[in-house]
């Protein structure tokens, strides 16, 4: 800008200066009565968050002291106790959902709040897919208990009803509640979705519990095919005590039960994020920015679908060869395990490449990142790096055993690449999803512009700094006002003014590039749809890695190393704790994938 002029004024200004809209001066007696009374308001707020919060903590507390003791036989606490409290829980949680639902159909032509960035479409899309397999799982339940009811305490029928009617009235409340952002009876409020998000997680910590018992059971029959049999192996399966009739019907529920846990392990947790994004929105100040609507489309990603989609078919063939080998013997064991880790090297690497290619893309864009408020996006990212602590430590586990044994199988070699590139490729994926998550969508580059709107009068400079107006109506304002239409260069606006100089100064400009410019090697659809490429790309893969764990091919049991260096307990434990974050985390970042591949 020539010397003389003034300078555009700053966002953070612009903000600042009282305007036509403003009721008064920024340090007025009045505007700091206001903030003395929200001050005041928002204190009774946080004392119903903190009590909320505390309460939900205490419930989740009792009934993982539950699942502990059920887990471990102690004495006095059988299945119905832990059967009956989440019974309880979740009619507690039915009573409120009703209130609720009656109370908003009773106001619903009041206008209310919503958080348009929450419970997206695609979203409860999903949660419904579980949620009906969820419901198929109960129904196996109930036969199980019809089969077995000789010997089964009534709890064990009620419960999979009960979470039948649960999930069928979760789901109808996600739906039509989900953006709610709720002003009115909040105390009360607070406590019946923090009741919610917290028996929603104890249902996924029972479903976590119940599974990881039927994998160690067939770890344990399986190690000895690998040469470990100094390891005692002793089943703790919670088999009724009774025969069932027939027997071959009671023996398919219990096998087919298994292979529906993966999903109804994931309703409950997606059922918990979307409650607790829910619960964050509670007495919150929305935006009343507009937001835009994505949606899903499918030209200009074949060359993501393609070698995605063979990820996902082989992914299936690694899986089902892996459970079929591991449990004849030893040497097939061995090739088991090495076909598996020879495949995922490969995969880890090719997403570990794509996720560096995207980071690299935005690292040259100038576009600057979304910081507004947002608990659903926040929510995302605690995730994404939260569960990726799984599969870390894992990951670092499986490392230092490799390191430190004695002796060394000649598969547990593929191990040490693997878990390098399991912490590698999910810290680069983290840092893509993150950093997409939090950038505008790409299309409105091409309708968007950063204004500088100079006008000149009488030798003096009047700076307008403004961001995200649409050029076209601006022109319109402009015209309006009885000005020429403003001129468009370098994707700045720039009003002609009464000042024959300043004109032409920036005609004189108009052919030289700013020195923010800045050349690029992808710009406009060519930069979209390779970021939609690699976003569908790590889509498909992410569905194809959360598969394995899922459905029982987990190495981490299998290699046998881990548990000869640091103990078969305690690295068995180790595992069960960490392995369902590490299958939540390729889900969850499944999901984000897709987010980021409608935004762009």
């Amino acid at each position: 800008m020539p010397e003389g002029q003034g300078a555009p004024a700053s966002p953070q200004a612009a903000r600042s200066a009282p305007g036509r809209g403003s009721s008064g001066p920024a340090g007025s007696p009045e505007s700091a009565g206001r903030r003395r009374g929200a001050v005041r308001a928002s204190v009774p707020q946080k004392l119903a968050e903190a009590l909320s919060s505390q309460y939900g903590l205490i419930v989740f507390v009792a009934g993982l002291l539950l699942l502990l003791a059920w887990a471990v036989h102690a004495s006095g606490v059988g299945k119905s106790a832990l059967l009956c409290f989440l019974t309880a829980l979740m009619l507690l949680q039915l009573l409120w959902m009703l209130w609720y639902v009656v109370r908003s159909s009773a106001h619903r032509r009041l206008i209310r709040p919503k958080d348009t960035h929450a419970g997206a479409r695609w979203l409860r899309g999903s949660i419904t897919l579980f949620a009906a397999i969820t419901i198929i799982l109960g129904c196996l339940k109930i036969g199980y208990f019809v089969g077995f009811s000789e010997c089964l305490s009534a709890t064990e029928g009620v419960f999979p009803v009960t979470h039948a009617v649960h999930t069928l009235l979760q789901v109808y409340f996600l739906w039509g509640h989900a953006k709610d952002v709720i002003q009115s009876f909040k105390t009360l409020e607070r406590f019946g979705v923090i009741h919610s998000v917290f028996t929603n997680l104890l249902l996924w910590t029972n479903g976590v519990l119940n599974e990881s018992k039927h994998q160690l059971n067939e770890h344990k029959e399986r190690l000895i095919t690998l040469g470990f049999g100094n390891i005692t192996i002793v089943l703790d399966d919670h088999a009724p005590p009774c025969n069932c009739s027939p027997p071959a019907f009671c023996s398919a529920i219990s096998q087919g039960v298994y292979y529906l846990y993966p999903f109804n392990i994931e309703y409950q947790i997606l059922a918990s994020t979307m409650l607790y994004v829910l619960w964050k929105n509670i007495g919150r100040r929305v935006d009343s920015q507009p937001h835009r609507n994505v949606r899903f489309t499918l030209p200009g990603v074949m060359v993501a679908s393609v070698p995605g989609l063979t990820v996902l078919a082989a992914t299936i063939g690694v899986v089902v060869v892996y459970l079929i080998q591991t449990g004849r013997s030893k040497t097939e064991s061995e090739s088991a395990l090495i076909m598996f880790y020879l495949y995922a090297i490969a995969l880890l690497m090719l997403m570990a490449a794509a996720g560096l290619l995207g980071i690299r893309i935005y690292r040259v864009d100038e576009k600057s990142l979304d910081e507004s408020r947002n608990p659903a996006r926040k929510l995302d990212a605690d995730l994404l790096v939260g569960t990726a602590s799984g599969s870390w430590l894992i990951s670092w586990g499986s490392i230092l055993a490799i390191l430190c044994a004695e002796a060394r199988p000649p598969y547990t070699w593929f191990n040490l690449p693997y878990s390098v590139l399991v912490i590698a490729e999910k810290y680069i994926q983290n840092l893509f999803i993150i950093e997409s998550i939090h950038r505008e969508p790409e299309k409105l580059s091409e309708d968007i512009r950063t204004l500088r709107v100079v006008t000149v009068c009488n030798g003096g400079a009047i700076s307008l700094a403004s961001s995200r107006l649409e050029s076209g109506a601006v022109a319109a304002d402009v015209a309006s006002l009885g000005g020429e239409a403003p001129r468009v260069a370098n994707g700045n606006m720039h009003l002609r003014g009464g000042c024959g100089r300043e004109e032409e100064e920036e005609g004189s400009r108009e052919g030289t590039p700013g020195p923010a410019r800045h050349p690029r090697f992808l710009q406009g659809d060519a930069k979209r749809r390779v970021l939609r490429n690699i976003a569908a790309f790590l889509f498909l893969c992410n569905i194809s890695l959360w598969i394995p764990p899922a459905f029982g091919c987990r190495p981490e049991y299998d290699n046998g190393l881990e548990e000869i260096v640091f103990g078969f307990e305690p690295w068995i434990i180790v595992v069960n704790l960490a392995m369902p974050f590490s299958i939540f985390y390729r889900m969850h970042a499944a999901a984000s994938l897709f987010e980021v591949y409608c935004k762009i």
